[in-house]
């Protein structure tokens, strides 16, 4: 259900330029969920392959989103709420800005492009990488409070 919930939450986001809930929903399904977050993200990545085609721009999300979940499993279990106020939104801020030079040794390989044109890639996509950082660091504030719900809903239900 959360991989079909990111994928939708997608779709209704799609107006907004490279703003999303993709990397608040890959942070708090891995905060709390931990290992088992990979289900939903690939079921996402799965939802998105088969609705939008299977093609050379989808391979990346084989990694991409599991960057981010690997960078959130190395986060401190006991940070206190303090700290995990600022650490969860930087870092999936960080995470959109980083998402075209993580996407671009993808797109040197699949069109032969040089180290150079690999690093034009990335320049050229800068803006709109700040853009997904905004709105990365602006849904990244819900992550705590989303999994302290989250968590009390699975207790309350025993999961």
């Amino acid at each position: 259900m959360f991989g079909a919930l990111m994928y939708a939450s997608k779709e209704i986001m799609a107006v907004l330029p490279n703003i999303h809930l993709l990397g608040m929903f890959t942070m708090l399904l891995t905060v709390v969920y931990r290992a088992r977050a990979l289900y939903p993200i690939y079921v996402y990545v799965f939802i998105n392959g088969l609705i939008c085609g299977f093609a050379a721009w989808w391979v990346p999300y084989l990694y991409i989103w599991t960057i981010l979940w690997g960078v959130t499993m190395l986060l401190p279990r006991s940070m206190t709420d303090r700290a995990a106020m600022v650490v969860y939104p930087l870092v999936c801020a960080l995470h959109g800005l980083a998402f075209g030079a993580l996407y671009a040794p993808w797109q040197a390989i699949a069109f032969g492009l040089s180290w150079d044109g690999m690093l034009a890639w990335i320049a050229a996509g800068l803006p709109f990488d700040a853009v997904h950082a905004l709105g990365n660091l602006a849904a990244g504030l819900l992550i705590l409070p989303f999994s302290r719900l989250l968590k009390r809903l699975n207790k309350a239900i025993r999961i």
